[in-house]
């Protein structure tokens, strides 16, 4: 078996496994995809895109356009248009004004954004008549969460990490299958199958904590404990009561 068949079907089985115990989706389902044009969320289309024939899947692509970051959200925009359109998929794409709805309601830019990222995923969902939207969380943004949440103090439910699903509203879904999948895995997926993804140079900026923790503290703790990330993780699933 030749190593892009062997990455390939790794994670599918992963992503299958983790979404029946979890109860996520099942056939015949209709799904948004929020794609972004990032590794993680191309890999999540990918796979669904994959499986909807023989699962008899309805899906339904969704980007968020922030404009934050000027021609580059545009160019990512761009390429998620045109990578839906190579898969056969209809693409809903929304404009996001974040940096006013940060100032009109007094919080941090990284907050509106995702407030309205969500509140846009759900008017696509319902005006498609989709109970469920998928985002490509994985597991590395589990651990990283429950740094973060211990970082800024937090009860036990802090501790619980992102859940791999939770209800978004007006009877949608929120579900996250690429959580059976690390950060590691998701990139050798790319590389086997020869597809590319867009960069967020902003995930590079280390004044934003969640950053400063992937690039700095956790390679830190992992050169005392090789397992930290899957450690963090353990420990998320047993408070969330989903081990």
């Amino acid at each position: 078996m030749g190593l892009k068949r062997r990455a390939t079907l790794k994670a599918w089985n992963r992503i299958s496994s983790f979404s029946r115990e979890r109860g996520l989706f099942g056939d015949r389902d209709a799904v948004v995809l929020a794609v972004s044009g990032g590794p993680d969320s191309v890999v999540m289309l990918d796979y669904f895109a994959r499986q909807a024939r023989g699962r008899r899947l309805k899906l339904y692509v969704c980007h968020i356009n922030h404009g934050l970051r000027g021609r580059e959200s545009d160019a990512d925009e761009r390429f998620v248009r045109r990578l839906a359109e190579s898969y056969g998929l209809p693409c809903g794409v929304f404009k996001a004004r974040v940096r006013a709805l940060a100032r009109k309601s007094g919080s941090g830019t990284e907050h509106a954004a995702r407030t309205e990222r969500y509140r846009l995923l759900l008017k696509y969902a319902r005006s498609r008549g989709c109970r469920l939207v998928a985002t490509a969380h994985h597991s590395d943004d589990n651990a990283e969460t429950v740094l973060l949440n211990l970082l800024r103090g937090t009860r036990a439910r802090g501790l619980a990490g992102i859940p791999p699903s939770r209800q978004l509203g007006g009877g949608v879904r929120v579900i996250r299958p690429l959580m059976a999948l690390t950060r590691r895995e998701i990139e050798d997926y790319l590389r086997a199958n020869g597809m590319k993804a867009r960069k967020d140079s902003t995930n590079d900026d280390q004044k934003y904590t969640r950053n400063w923790i992937r690039a700095t503290l956790l390679p830190l703790l992992e050169k005392k404990q090789p397992r930290i990330r899957g450690h963090l993780v353990d420990i998320a699933e047993d408070l969330s009561g989903k081990a």
